[in-house]
Order: C-alpha cells, then sequence, then structure tokens
C-alpha cells in the first residue's frame, strides 16, 4: 500500500494558495499535489500562477523544501474556438513543476473538431513530457466514458489518456464493463471521492453537487469497491472532495485533507 500516490487535488482545498496547499498535502501524508493553473468557472477564486512568477517562485520552494510533487495541472477546457498554440504558457508553467499529467475538458459540441484538437494538444503536451487526460462529466460534449474513450482512441495519440472521477462515473451511469476493456495505459490516474443519494434528475443540480459537496471514500452510495479493482493496480489517485458544508461549518483545509487521505486509505484495505 505504501507505493501508492495519493495526491491532493485543488478543489478539496480551493481557498488554500499553492504554497499552502503543498504545506497542508505534507503535513498530511500525501505524496503529491494537484494545481489549479487555470480557474474551472469565471467565479472560482483563484491564485494566477501562470502569471505571477513570485507565486510561483513560493510554490516551488514549498515543493523542494517537503519534498512533495505535482501530480497534474487543470483544467484545460477544449472549445470550438480553443488555438491549442494557446495552452503553451500553461504547459512551460507545469513543466517548471514537474507535472507529468494535464487535465482535459471537453466543451466543444461538435466531435471530429474536439477530437482533432485533442490531437493537437496531445502533439504540443507531448514536448513538454505530458499526458492529457480527458475527464468526462455529464453536463460537458465529452458527457461519460464510452464518449471519452472514443475520442482519446480517435485521436490516436500514445500520451492521450481518459480520466475518471469516481463522483462523474456514477453521475453519468459510466459501466464498469466498459472501464474493464479499455488498455490500461489509456488511464494515467484517477480521481476519487464517494456520491450521495440517487442520481438527480436536474444537471444543476449535478453540476452543484460536483463542484460543492462531495463525500468522503466510503461515505457514500458509489461501488468504489468495484471501481477501484476494475482501474489498473495501484494507479495514482487524485483526492478530488469539495465539502463546502464542512468548510462553512469551520473545518479547516487541513483537517479536510487529512480525513480524505485517512477514509481513501481504508477504503483500499477493503479492495
Amino acid at each position: 500500500m505504501t507505493d501508492r500516490v495519493f495526491s491532493l487535488a485543488a478543489l478539496t482545498v480551493l481557498e488554500l494558495s499553492p504554497p499552502e496547499m503543498v504545506e497542508v498535502a505534507a503535513r498530511t501524508g500525501y505524496s503529491h499535489v494537484g494545481l489549479r493553473l487555470v480557474p474551472a468557472t469565471p467565479e472560482e477564486h483563484h491564485f494566477p500562477l501562470v502569471a505571477d512568477a513570485a507565486l510561483r517562485r513560493q510554490t516551488l520552494e514549498r515543493l523542494r523544501d517537503t519534498g512533495v510533487k505535482v501530480l497534474d495541472i487543470e483544467i484545460l477546457r477544449l472549445k470550438a474556438e480553443t488555438r491549442v498554440a494557446d495552452f503553451e504558457p500553461f504547459l512551460a508553467a507545469g513543466a517548471e513543476f514537474g507535472a507529468t499529467e494535464v487535465l482535459v475538458a471537453g466543451n466543444d459540441a461538435d466531435e471530429a473538431r474536439m477530437t482533432d484538437s485533442f490531437a493537437a494538444f496531445c502533439d504540443l503536451a507531448g514536448l513538454y513530457g505530458m499526458h492529457p487526460s480527458l475527464e468526462f462529466m455529464p453536463w460537458t460534449d465529452a458527457r461519460d466514458l464510452v464518449q471519452a474513450v472514443r475520442i482519446v482512441e480517435n485521436a490516436g495519440r500514445t500520451n492521450g489518456a481518459v480520466l475518471v472521477d469516481a463522483f462523474h462515473f456514477n453521475r453519468s451511469a459510466s459501466r464498469l464493463e466498459d472501464l474493464a476493456k479499455l488498455a490500461p495505459e489509456r488511464l494515467r490516474y484517477a480521481q476519487l471521492c464517494d456520491v450521495a443519494g440517487p442520481r438527480p434528475d436536474d444537471m444543476d443540480e449535478i453540476l452543484r453537487q460536483a463542484r460543492n459537496e462531495r463525500r468522503f471514500p466510503g461515505d457514500g452510495d458509489s461501488d468504489l469497491i468495484g471501481l477501484l479493482r476494475t482501474l489498473p493496480a495501484n494507479i495514482p489517485l487524485s483526492l478530488e472532495i469539495p465539502t463546502r458544508q464542512l468548510m462553512e461549518q469551520g473545518v479547516s483545509a487541513q483537517d479536510r485533507a487529512r480525513m480524505a487521505l485517512d477514509k481513501a486509505r481504508t477504503l483500499l484495505q477493503q479492495v
């Protein structure tokens, strides 16, 4: 169990600056962090790592001092108007941090164009030694596992991968039998959390839960054991578990990060 990579995802402790996040990860037992270089929404509280050289330097110093590494950088969106070359500063910053994985979302209704954009981005990311993972989310244009696999396979790049997030796997009604068919090299890391209750009919409510209220592993209704048994053995796990309610109750980022890791380790003992 000790060689499993656990990464603290930005969304779990979104109020922390990147240097603080690295500090919390080190204190609570994570080997890695995920850095959010581009905000997921215009409203989201954001620390501009790409533009702010001083903040990058502080983060790098904290990484060096603690020995924590960067697993992934996020979040790039492939849109109709995307020019892949524009992502170069983001990749250059990620390379400076030593990240090997890039989280990509699909926001282009034209699947053929999105596939071409993903292929072009894989080529650019490859120059920086990085692997783009397309994350399917039910409200995006890469809605579920089957569609994300189709896009990545059709793009035909060896460094292209699919990102399975346990929340989206559940809410998109993706199936373990489809996951079992996927070549292991198409899965570079996975995002772990739990999900409570039946799937809402309302997509806005699914989105609200995804961004604000997930459960720690083992505290919800997902078949996480089935999921972990189907994913490649020892795949790195990014713990992406926003719990706004706990935050508003005054539970510190450090305590939430620790709870997430403790629960994940407990769950893995059952796998």
